[in-house]
């Protein structure tokens, strides 16, 4: 019996032997076309400004006060697409619990196959250090990589940046200028198991400037690194990890309009 490690595994699989520049053999473009034929769907694109909202808090809101339509085009086995007209915006189509890295960045590269130019990302997330009474919103510049999906789009390094700094300049120039909405900037942590916050884990995540813990950015941002596709990512601040009671509370309707103003806002520094 040979006892010596093979190559493949003597490499951690994650951050092991990867051609980040090879074309990937499945492709969305692929996957869409299939499922668009199996269930008989128009070919429409997407509206060009798309929200990931992966509590679903402004989903619900949408179709509680009928201001959403589902999207005739939007092909994906795994997830709806509502679309709806933002004032001063035009339709922007928004897709609801997209949770944790992998499945967002799945539904990502869906939607700018189908038609999208930028995707706004707003995800619930943890305060790490405290800078203000919950909630508010942090414009995320870098995420820190402690889940999976980010390792197959970019070689490894503590943080995924935000790959396009004029575009988060512009993004929190108008995110400052919204009445009621107190908007930071700063470094997350994006985590695959939110159930192995420990005590360890937190403090090293505290200790290298992160603000608050989510689960999709880091991912977000490699992507869009590696593709050159336009992703803005918003942490939404709303509890301490449920170490009190009264936590996770998001304000007025759940927080959806302070979200879509902040979606809003977004597209207007992509515009400009």
């Amino acid at each position: 019996m040979d006892d010596k490690p093979h190559r493949a595994e003597s490499a951690w699989p994650i951050v092991g032997i990867k051609d980040h520049e090879a074309p990937s053999v499945f492709r969305p473009e692929a996957l869409l076309r299939e499922a668009r034929r199996q269930r008989q769907l128009p070919l429409v694109a997407v509206p060009e400004i798309c929200v990931l909202d992966p509590d679903g808090d402004v989903v619900r809101h949408l179709k509680r006060t009928g201001t959403g339509r589902v999207h005739d085009g939007w092909a994906c086995y795994h997830t709806e697409l509502l679309a709806l007209n933002l004032d001063g915006i035009g339709e922007v189509g928004i897709v609801g619990c997209a949770v944790g890295a992998p499945f967002a960045v799945l539904v990502a590269e869906q939607l700018f196959a189908s038609g999208c130019r930028l995707l706004v990302s707003v995800t619930s997330a943890g305060q790490i250090n405290p800078i203000g009474p919950t909630p508010y919103f942090v414009l995320i510049d870098r995420a820190l990589r402690d889940e999976g999906t980010s390792y197959h789009y970019l070689p490894g390094s503590i943080f995924a940046e935000a790959p396009d700094a004029p575009l988060l300049a512009r993004v929190e120039q108008a995110g400052r200028a919204l009445p009621g909405i107190t908007l930071h900037r700063g470094a997350t942590w994006t985590t695959d198991a939110p159930y192995r916050e420990t005590e360890a884990a937190i403090s090293r995540a505290r200790d290298l400037g992160t603000l608050a813990v989510e689960m999709e950015a880091a991912a977000l941002y490699a992507f869009s690194a590696a593709s050159g596709r336009p992703i803005v990512c918003f942490a939404h601040v709303t509890n301490a990890m449920a170490q009190t009671e009264g936590d996770f509370e998001k304000g007025e309707a759940d927080g959806a309009e302070a979200t879509l103003a902040v979606v809003a806002a977004a597209a207007r520094g992509w515009r400009k």
